[in-house]
């Protein structure tokens, strides 16, 4: 079965997968007007957006804060390409090489920190200037359960200031405690992708990932940069695209490198 990372009413992505007028309030779990107008400037799908602990779920496992929206400022639109990997404008900034130290959280099963060590693997065997190290304390990004009720299978955000998303949310309860390693260590991979810059890659159709019609989110201020070298066609065994199927197993491919190296 295909998972957009949903549970309940599956419609955004490595998920489970209402507008009001400008001076209503909305309630604690509805999305307002302004809000919805500014996750759409930023180049981001808004629809099925959920709001959550900290902000707003976007493209079912992308985490947007208050602050996210409330710091945004209009930037000339940039090209939205048609089946490529695609990056943000917040990278990680690296230099000559960088560690990014990863760590598990005790409130997620023993058997996950398998899946996190290979995580780990794939990406240091790219061997990309931006190395991964998982540690037991002084952390850049946290693997942690997701809350109670989340109706997505991991979330996480992108980078700030230079530096990574710090956190990765799981949901165990969904995932049980032993999901399998290589397909938790795919989901895991693909979320620390989105903590150092990469959209999905089926940013521009996510029907040939997620399956349902044709969509394409269409010209975005922010959040799709066409990475060069990457394939002008479908990609349907990346890394990065949206949807995955229970138990799936995707390693990087050889498209999915190119991206890599061509950022770190």
């Amino acid at each position: 079965m295909r998972r957009l990372l949903a549970l309940a009413a599956v419609a955004a992505v490595f998920s489970f997968s209402s507008c009001q007028q400008e001076d209503e309030v909305s309630t604690p779990d509805q999305v307002s007007a302004q809000a919805l107008e500014k996750i759409s400037a930023m180049g981001f799908n808004n629809h099925n957006v959920q709001r959550v602990e900290g902000g707003y779920l976007v493209e079912g496992d992308i985490m947007l804060s208050e602050k996210d929206l409330s710091s945004y400022h209009e930037q000339t639109a940039l090209r939205v390409g048609e089946a490529e990997q695609y990056r943000t404008n917040n990278l990680v900034s690296v230099g000559t090489t960088r560690t990014i130290k990863v760590a598990i959280s005790s409130n997620l099963p023993s058997t996950y920190v398998a899946a996190v060590d290979e995580m780990v693997r794939r990406y240091n065997a790219e061997n990309l200037k931006l190395k991964f190290q998982r540690v037991s304390s002084g952390y850049d990004v946290l693997f942690t359960n997701a809350p109670s009720g989340s109706s997505y299978l991991a979330s996480a955000g992108f980078p700030s200031g230079g530096n990574p998303y710090n956190r990765v949310q799981v949901n165990s309860s969904y995932l049980g405690s032993n999901p399998g390693t290589s397909y938790l260590a795919t989901i895991l991979a693909h979320e620390l992708g989105h903590c150092i810059g990469f959209r999905h890659t089926d940013y521009m159709d996510r029907s040939y990932s997620c399956g349902g019609g044709y969509t394409n989110e269409g010209a975005s201020s922010v959040g799709a940069i066409q990475i060069p070298g990457t394939p002008a066609s479908a990609d349907p065994n990346s890394w990065m695209l949206a949807c995955i199927g229970t138990g799936g197993n995707r390693p990087f491919n050889s498209n999915d490198r190119t991206a890599l190296n061509y950022l770190y």
